[in-house]
């Protein structure tokens, strides 16, 4: 199963704001539907909703992964 292209959205700055869906970050983490919501719903992933549908923008799911690293590495 292929995913989705990704949305992009065009910010002030001149560039692109590369945005994700659910399933994507679904694949990109391994991790189940309602594993990804609990992220989402706890704050820890941030994402926009545009309409009914939730975009988790890539820096956004850089951040988490990077936050985690760091926790990880200090614990």
């Amino acid at each position: 199963m292929t995913s989705p292209p990704l949305a992009v959205l065009h910010a002030d700055e001149g560039r692109a704001l590369e945005l994700l869906t659910v399933p994507q970050v679904m694949a990109r983490l391994q991790l189940g539907r309602s594993a990804v919501y609990d992220l989402l719903r706890t704050g820890q992933l941030a994402s926009i909703t545009l309409g009914r549908a939730r975009r988790i923008p890539i820096r956004a799911l850089t951040d988490f992964i990077d936050t985690r690293l760091e926790r990880e590495a200090a614990a």
